[in-house]
């Protein structure tokens, strides 16, 4: 078991580093080092820091090796140095950041097969200090191939589209009402936030079978939506005019419709698929339209986990094997969300589809601690952020890599957000002659 774990680990480095390769050399030294948006780092920073904490988990910490660079420890700490001005930092150039970081690999994949993976150290155990890392470099180049979609200029980055739906979806689905096991106190490289394992008493509800679409979203923006403070809450109201929301980010008039700009390409927009791109102000706001509201962050992972054949929550909408090419849009495969209805195997046993994969959905929650939360292995990963400043967002997007995609996995942001692969679906109390 233990050298099954090796190689498991040594495949999933890998992949995230081809991963990494792929986003970074896209594109020449002057587009790695520039900022494309004030919200996100220069492309090169990224590539080094993800060198650096594996550097300082991996090498040091796990290995007791001698630093490869302590004198740029300071540079990559991402709480000493906000994203707009990490440009002004003297960083490593592209040709040191590949260096660095292939150093590193190196090292780590040396300490990976002298480390024992069996002893008693949590931060051994299972293998989770890799796990962390691998989980930590997939989330970068999420966010990475997120600065591509801000960056101008030609395409650069290419995947074949998305599979067509395969099985009509609409509606919504009932999910019922009672406790339900939310969270994991045993997912081998789940994060701390997502721990330990607890009941939650969750009354009956109604949840949409798909995330709402770009054509149910332009019935709002056609009916006024973004001109009508009923739908608004006096926080998005204000960010709304502040920020001059029209319509979702990268959308652009095309005659009578919309198209999309998406790395590179202006299209028309897919009716079918998921919208991206929006807010957690604009999600409300047309779940207010619709007459309906978002979900709790429980009732989303009830949704996406509850077998109510058996009353065990499942750690995939489709059941407990890891996501394949056909259970959801994961993994940077394709560029885009992928029609609602393209992945039947992948759906819940109530029959809510596409909750994992395509798009990041907006919950109405808080990020809060579960009960009984422990940080680990260090404070910074989740409890600072703790609190109403973020909002919760729950599946993963199409660049999410399974690797940091679990049906107990959370993701935070601030609600003005839209940078992200962000989109949502609805949610509703049920009436008193529907809980019979």
């Amino acid at each position: 078991m233990t050298e099954q774990l090796r190689t498991h680990v040594a495949e999933q480095l890998e992949n995230a580093r081809a991963r990494t390769a792929v986003l970074t050399e896209a594109v020449d030294d002057a587009d790695l080092v520039r900022q494309h948006s004030p919200l996100m780092s220069p492309l090169v920073w990224d590539l080094a820091h993800v060198g650096n904490q594996e550097e300082l988990w991996l090498v040091r910490d796990l290995g007791g090796r001698e630093p490869v660079r302590r004198d740029i420890d300071e540079l990559y700490d991402a709480f000493k140095h906000p994203r707009r001005d990490r440009p002004t930092l003297p960083l490593l150039n592209p040709a040191e950041a590949r260096a660095y970081v292939a150093t590193v690999r190196d090292k780590a994949l040396d300490v990976l097969d002298r480390v024992r993976l069996d002893e008693g150290r949590p931060l051994v155990a299972d293998g989770f200090a890799f796990g962390m890392i691998v989980q930590h470099e997939q989330q970068h180049d999420e966010t990475m191939l997120a600065t591509h979609q801000l960056r101008a200029g030609a395409p650069v980055l290419d995947a074949p589209p998305p599979p067509r739906a395969r099985t009509p979806v609409a509606g919504e689905v009932i999910v019922p009402g009672g406790p339900f096991e939310m969270g994991t106190s045993t997912e081998a490289w789940a994060l701390d936030n997502e721990r330990p394992a607890h009941l939650v008493d969750v009354k009956a509800f109604a949840i949409d079978a798909a995330p709402v679409t770009n054509g149910q979203y332009e019935r709002f923006i056609a009916d006024g939506g973004y001109d009508d403070p009923r739908w608004w809450s006096p926080a998005g109201w204000a960010h709304r005019h502040e920020a001059n929301l029209v319509a979702p980010k990268h959308w652009v008039r095309d005659g009578a419709g919309w198209a999309h700009t998406r790395f590179g390409r202006t299209v028309p927009i897919e009716p079918d698929a998921p919208v991206v791109h929006v807010c957690f102000f604009e999600a409300e706001a047309y779940a207010a339209w619709a007459g309906r509201r978002l979900p709790t962050e429980a009732e989303w992972e009830k949704a996406a986990r509850y077998d109510p054949a058996t009353g065990r929550s499942r750690r995939y909408p489709w059941g407990d094997e890891p996501p394949g090419p056909q259970h959801a849009n994961l993994g940077q495969r394709h560029l885009s969300p992928a029609p609602v209805g393209a992945y039947p195997d992948g759906a819940s046993p109530l029959g809510a589809h596409q909750l994992i994969g395509d798009v990041w959905e907006w919950t109405s929650s808080d990020f809060r601690p579960y009960p009984g939360f422990v940080a680990f292995p260090y404070r910074e990963y989740s409890e600072v952020f703790f609190g109403p400043d973020y909002k919760v967002l729950r599946g993963g997007s199409f660049g999410t890599d399974a690797a940091a995609c679990r049906g107990t996995f959370r993701n935070w942001d601030y609600p003005i957000r839209r940078q992200i692969f962000s989109g949502f679906r609805c949610a509703r109390d049920l009436r008193p002659d529907e809980l019979g």
